[in-house]
């Protein structure tokens, strides 16, 4: 089974009017384009996980995530595309939604567990799929070393070179990935990860385990915006603005709270006059559907 799929993440420059005022060039991966729904980081982390799946003869996709997860439709997606059959354990009670919806249409079988059965992915595993020779496990949001390596490709892509690169952090495997990209070309890069999580230091650890070699970077913990999925309004006012302003559709979940962290410290003149600077847009625009009541449009 040949675990391809042609890769379009152009980069693009992000004008504004706070930018020039601080010196700064501002570009944006556009990883939401590599495919509409195996999208961004998803893509990146499902490439070697599959192609370890085939090598392994394995058909049928195991995974988890919650009910709006990005990931649980990437997988669906993939599946179909590739010909395998997928499973999606899904984290709380037995609901429909936009994503869900999609998940099913690509085929994925859904089972709805509670959230402390949940926490023990492994058992669950082996309580629904133990005696199936098929069946291949997969984390939540991909996290593995396979993953990482599918995001140290980005660094491969880059045709120039930035003094900072900026991406959301959830499982922290795509930020683990990025950081060994840069240190596989040598680069003087800084990474700075933005961790959508309340009380995000525990990211050090999920990115650390991922690494090839230790590596500084820098743990910005200040944008999660109240945790996982929250907002305010101020977050989607930015994101608003920031849609109309670019035409570059962003979600308040990842994307939107790394790109408010960049124009909060540039606002702030956390950067140097001149710095060339990269954020990531990690895609999952889907999820967009399940929040639009809390856009005021």
């Amino acid at each position: 089974m040949n675990i391809d799929l042609e890769i379009y993440s152009p980069v693009h420059q992000i004008k504004n009017k706070l930018f020039n005022e601080q010196g700064l060039s501002i570009f944006i991966k556009r990883d939401d384009l590599i495919h509409p729904l195996i999208s961004g980081n998803k893509w990146r982390k499902l490439k070697y996980i599959l192609k370890k799946a085939s090598a392994e003869n394995k058909t049928h996709l195991v995974t988890f995530g919650g009910a709006y997860s990005n990931h649980l439709l990437a997988t669906a997606a993939a599946a179909a595309k590739f010909g395998l059959k997928s499973t999606g354990i899904v984290r709380g009670e037995d609901v429909t939604n936009d994503t869900l919806f999609l998940c099913n249409l690509h085929g994925m079988k859904l089972i709805f567990v509670d959230r402390e059965s949940y926490r023990h992915k492994e058992e669950l595993f082996n309580k629904y799929f133990g005696g199936n020779t098929d069946a291949f496990f997969i984390d939540e949001g991909g996290a593995s070393a396979e993953g990482a390596h599918g995001c140290a490709e980005l660094v491969d892509e880059l045709t120039e070179t930035y003094n900072h690169i900026f991406c959301a952090c959830g499982t922290g495997t795509t930020a683990a990935g990025i950081i060994n990209g840069i240190q596989n070309h040598k680069l003087s890069t800084e990474f700075n990860a933005i961790p959508v999580f309340k009380n995000g230091d525990f990211m050090k650890g999920e990115i650390n385990q991922y690494l090839i070699n230790p590596a500084t970077y820098n743990l910005y913990t200040d944008y999660h915006f109240g945790g996982y999925a929250k907002t305010n309004a101020e977050l989607l006012s930015f994101i608003k603005t920031f849609v109309a302003d670019t035409g570059i559709l962003i979600e308040p979940v990842y994307t939107g709270k790394m790109l408010y962290a960049i124009y909060d410290m540039a606002a702030k003149g956390h950067f140097k006059s001149g710095s060339k600077i990269l954020a990531i847009h990690t895609g999952g625009l889907i999820g967009l559907l399940g929040m639009k009541d809390k856009f005021q449009l």
